[in-house]
């Protein structure tokens, strides 16, 4: 099985861990997403892996109509998000709990059979397999983290992490064009593991900003769930203010 693949199912059964045995006030509970509680969150990664599903099977605009159907449209991925989140809202837990633990499992199958270098539609435009599944491994954990805060648990970071931080410095010219600016050199990661392994993501040429520190921070501030303020991540070059502002794991 592909690394990345291989990593999602691991980020898939932390998941499934917490949620095995919650109990209403649980899934009611809320998160750090403003205005969701776990069963909100848990019915967005189930919705984004039937997208998921779709674009791995080439269907991801039938897919998405259906997600959507009767809406009106929107002007971004997070209204969208939010759309999709407040027309399914109410189901069961169990019944939650069911249909994510389902899709995780065929998407999970899919990838690990196909060749990853499949170009495929995806909400930011095409992409390939490797990295939808990337971005899958990006969000569940995000989630993962956001349903453990909200019921009192923890999760330690892990080398799952490696592929999330990648994703977060190959994609930042992407996150620079859509915040309407532009980069103005290569930039480098040199960041430190949980175990204290050395993470370098280090580009062709010279590059003329350098971001440094922990790579579970750097996912953190990528996901939009801490302050670079607060943590202890350095830049040094001329983009590293916007860097830390814009990076990102998600479209």
């Amino acid at each position: 099985m592909d690394a990345v693949v291989e990593a999602l199912a691991g980020q898939q059964r932390e998941l499934a861990g917490l949620l095995g045995d919650l109990g209403d006030a649980e899934w009611s509970a809320c998160t750090r997403c403003e205005g969701w509680d776990v069963a909100d969150v848990v019915l967005h990664l189930a919705q984004t892996d039937e997208l998921a599903i779709g674009s791995a099977t080439g269907r991801f605009a039938v897919v998405a109509a259906e997600l959507t159907e009767g809406a009106a449209p929107v002007g971004s991925v997070d209204a969208g998000a939010a759309l999709m989140v407040a027309r399914e809202r109410g189901l069961a837990g169990e019944a939650l709990r069911a249909r994510w633990s389902s899709g995780a499992a065929r998407l999970l199958d899919i990838l690990a059979t196909m060749d990853l270098s499949t170009r495929v539609t995806w909400v930011a435009g095409e992409l390939s397999g490797r990295t939808l599944a990337t971005t899958r491994l990006a969000e569940t954990w995000i989630h993962t983290g956001d349903v453990a805060g909200a019921i009192g648990r923890t999760v330690p970071p892990t080398g799952r992490l490696r592929p999330i931080a990648r994703l977060a410095w190959r994609t930042l010219p992407y996150a620079f064009a859509s915040a309407g600016r532009s980069m103005r050199g290569p930039v480098a990661f040199l960041l430190v593991g949980p175990g204290g392994e050395a993470w370098h993501f280090v580009p062709d040429d010279p590059p003329l900003t350098t971001i440094s520190g922990s790579a579970a921070e750097l996912c953190a501030v990528a996901a939009r769930r801490v302050d670079v303020s607060a943590t202890s991540l350095r830049g040094d070059g001329p983009d590293s203010r916007d860097v830390l502002r814009l990076v990102r794991t998600y479209a």
